[in-house]
C-alpha cells in the first residue's frame, strides 16, 4: 500500500487505495476469515502464485499484516497532522479538524482500519513497533485537548483517559461503517465530531 502526504488542501480526500496483487489480496482475506482464519496457501491461490513466490516478496503472513497496519497508521497520522494545520491557532477548529479526519479515515478506509483489532496476533517485537507508530496520534490528541484546557476552551477532568475514550469511539467506527450504509462518510464525520465536541466540553457543542 502506498501513500503520499497529505496537504491542507487534501486530507478530506480519499483516493482508491494503491495495494498491489499480494496485500490487496491480503486485506481482502483478513478481511474476510480473520488473520488465524486465512491460511498462506489461501492468500497464494488468492493472488495467483505459488506460496515460495509469495514467501520471496513478504516473509510469511504476519509482515503482510504489519505491512497493512503501518501504511494504514501512517497514512492517517499524515491526514490528521495535515487537518490540525489546517486549523491554524484555533484549538477548537484544530480539534475539530483532527477527530473529523479520523472519522473519515474510518470510514472511507473502514477494511484497513478495522485490521487494527488483529494486532493481537503480531510477535511482541511487531506489535511494541505498531504500538510506537500509533503513539504518535495519541500524542497529537493529547497535546490539541490540552491545549484547549489550558485555553480555558475544553473542561476536562482526565486528559489522558479523555484521548483514549476518544480514540477507541473513532476506532469502532470501522467495524460497523458500510459505504454504502444509510449515513455517508461526512454525516458520520460531522456527528462523531459533535460528540468529541461535547466529550471535552466545549461550550458551543452543548
Amino acid at each position: 500500500m502506498t501513500a503520499q502526504p497529505q496537504t491542507a488542501a487534501a486530507w478530506r480526500d480519499f483516493e482508491p487505495m494503491q495495494l498491489g496483487p499480494i496485500l490487496g489480496n491480503a486485506l481482502d482475506a483478513f478481511h474476510e476469515n480473520g488473520f488465524h482464519g486465512t491460511t498462506v496457501r489461501d492468500l497464494a491461490r488468492r493472488v495467483g502464485v505459488t506460496v515460495p513466490a509469495l514467501y520471496y516478496h513478504h516473509e510469511n503472513k504476519e509482515a503482510m499484516l504489519v505491512a497493512l497496519l503501518e501504511s494504514a497508521v501512517r497514512d492517517l497520522i499524515d491526514r490528521c497532522r495535515a487537518a490540525v494545520a489546517e486549523g491554524g491557532d484555533d484549538p477548537v477548529l484544530r480539534f475539530s479538524y483532527f477527530y473529523e479526519a479520523v472519522v473519515l479515515n474510518m470510514t472511507h478506509r473502514a477494511r484497513p482500519s478495522a485490521l487494527d483489532s488483529e494486532v493481537r496476533h503480531l510477535s511482541p517485537e511487531n506489535r511494541r513497533n505498531y504500538a510506537a507508530v500509533r503513539k504518535e496520534l495519541e500524542l497529537m490528541l493529547l497535546d490539541l485537548v490540552a491545549d484547549g484546557v489550558e485555553r480555558g476552551v475544553f473542561v476536562v477532568d482526565d486528559v489522558p483517559e479523555t484521548v483514549r475514550a476518544l480514540l477507541g469511539m473513532g476506532q469502532s467506527i470501522a467495524r460497523w461503517f458500510q459505504l454504502d450504509g444509510p449515513l455517508t462518510p461526512d454525516q458520520v464525520a460531522a456527528r462523531y465530531t459533535a460528540i468529541a465536541l461535547r466529550v471535552v466540553g466545549d461550550p458551543s457543542a452543548s
